[in-house]
C-alpha cells in the first residue's frame, strides 16, 4: 500500500497532547522528534515545529517527498525550488507562517472556505510559535500570518483548494478533511513511454525524456541526488541517481555506469521487476 497524506495526518493526530520536557519549572524544548529523526539529533532543545514535520515524514517512510530539516525557512525554500508551493491549503500540506515562511509550521488536516484545521508541534493553547507541545489548531485562511503551503510529493496525491491542483498531482476541492482522503486512491502508473534510446541521455542533451527519467527516479526514492529537482538538461545529478538505481538492481560494471538503457528505463517507468531501495 502506498503511504501518503492520510498516513501523515493520522500519525500527527496520535501525537496531539504530547509535550516537551520541563526543567526548573519551565518548558525546555527537550523532545523525542529531534532524537528520533536521523540527521536532526543536534536540534534537540531548540524550537521544534519543523522538526515535528520532518519526523512525520520520516516515520511514515516518506522522507524523500518533503523537506527533512529543523528550519522553516529551509523547508519553504525546498518546496519553492521544486515548484510545490501554493497559496491554497491542501490535506497533508505544510502550512508555513510568518515572514518568508520562517516563523512556524503545521500540517493541514482539513480546510473550508474560511478556516484551516491544523496539527502543530511546538505550539500552545494560544497558538504561538514558541510553545510546549503538539496541538490541534484552527487558523483563519486569510490571516496575514499565513505565508503559504508546501505540498509534499505524495505518490497517491492529495486534495487541495488550489484550482490548479493537478499541477501538483492533487485533486481540487473547495472543502476537505482527512476522511476525504479515503476517496483518493494511489495513482496508477501512466502508460509507459517507449525507451527513446541512449542518445538522449548524454552530456549536452536537453529534452523531455531526461525530465521524465528524473521524475521517475525521485518517485522511486532517489531524490537526494537532485539539489533543485529533475529538469530537461542531462546532468551529473541524473547520472549519479541512475547509477545508484542500477546498483540497487544488483548490476555492476558497465551495467551500472549511470547511463540508462532499455531495462533501466522500463523498470523505472513501469515499476515491474524493480528492486526497491532500502530506506
Amino acid at each position: 500500500m502506498v503511504k501518503g497524506a492520510k498516513d501523515v495526518i493520522a500519525l500527527a493526530a496520535t501525537q496531539v497532547g504530547v509535550h516537551e520536557g520541563r526543567s526548573n519549572g519551565r518548558w525546555n524544548n527537550d523532545q523525542k522528534y529531534s532524537k528520533e529523526t536521523p540527521t536532526l539529533g543536534w536540534s534537540n532543545r531548540m524550537a521544534w515545529c519543523q522538526t515535528f514535520q520532518s519526523w512525520l515524514l520520516y516515520k511514515t517512510g516518506l522522507s524523500k517527498l518533503g523537506p527533512v530539516t529543523a528550519s522553516c525557512l529551509a523547508a519553504t525554500a525546498w518546496f519553492k525550488a521544486r515548484g510545490r508551493f501554493s497559496e491554497y491549503p491542501a490535506l497533508g500540506a505544510q502550512i508555513l507562517f510568518g515572514r518568508n515562511g520562517g516563523s512556524h509550521v503545521g500540517i493541514v488536516a482539513g480546510y473550508d472556505s474560511n478556516y484551516v484545521y491544523t496539527i502543530e508541534g511546538n505550539t500552545n493553547a494560544n497558538g504561538s510559535a514558541e510553545g510546549d507541545g503538539v496541538y490541534r489548531k484552527t487558523r483563519y485562511r486569510r490571516d496575514a500570518y499565513v505565508y503559504g503551503y508546501g505540498y509534499p510529493g505524495y505518490e497517491g496525491g492529495s486534495i487541495s483548494a488550489d484550482p490548479n491542483a493537478k499541477r501538483y498531482g492533487y485533486r481540487y476541492a473547495k472543502v476537505a478533511n482527512a476522511s476525504d482522503l479515503g476517496k483518493v486512491k494511489p495513482g496508477k502508473p501512466s502508460k509507459a513511454v517507449k525507451f527513446p534510446g541512449v542518445k538522449y541521455f548524454k552530456p549536452g542533451q536537453n529534452n523531455k525524456f531526461v525530465t521524465q527519467l528524473g521524475k521517475a527516479l525521485v518517485k522511486h526514492g532517489y531524490g537526494e541526488f537532485y539539489s533543485v529537482g529533475p529538469g530537461p538538461r542531462w546532468s551529473e545529478s541524473d547520472r549519479r541517481a541512475v547509477e545508484a538505481f542500477q546498483k540497487v538492481q544488483g548490476w555492476r560494471g558497465d551495467d551500472a555506469d549511470g547511463y540508462p538503457g532499455k531495462e533501466t528505463w522500463n523498470r523505472l517507468m513501469t515499476g515491474k521487476n524493480l528492486a526497491a531501495r532500502k530506506k
